[in-house]
């Protein structure tokens, strides 16, 4: 029996594969959802589904959140992102633009009693730190 090693990929290999692979549809942004209202523009978190429920328990209010089934997107106002390192392995999304989506993401969760469509940040980056073990950023000692 004749053992078969595995070809090694050169870099003109890999790059004419990427050419090939299927983009599934061009970046989108998530919708507000409809009959809300973001007056603050609008940007998403992305954080893996498997915390989606945790992080939702954890909130005193949730907004729009829609999901594709790796991921739950989470609407916060535009510029939530100053001033604090959203930790691994969430995703800050500026203007809520979901990058190599295969298919546009569901709307998993909407508001009762409010028409903004916002989660509020803080409280959000506070429970995505303490679920994924990270200090919040503004509590880490400065370094010189």
């Amino acid at each position: 029996m004749a053992v078969t090693r595995p070809r090694a990929l050169t870099a003109d290999t890999l790059a004419g594969l990427a050419r090939r692979r299927p983009l599934c549809v061009p970046p989108l942004r998530l919708a507000v959802p409809s009959g809300m209202s973001a007056p603050l523009g609008c940007d998403a978190v992305a954080v893996p589904a498997v915390y989606g429920r945790q992080l939702l328990a954890r909130l005193p209010r949730a907004g729009g959140i829609y999901g594709d089934g790796a991921l739950w997107w989470w609407l916060v106002p535009s510029d939530s992102d100053v001033a604090m390192e959203w930790p691994a392995p969430a995703h800050y999304a500026a203007g809520a633009v979901v990058p190599d989506a295969c298919a546009r993401p569901g709307l998993v969760h909407r508001p009762d009693g409010t028409s903004v469509a916002y989660t509020p940040p803080i409280p959000l980056y506070l429970a995505v730190c303490q679920i994924t073990g990270t200090r919040p950023a503004w509590s880490r000692p400065v370094t010189g």
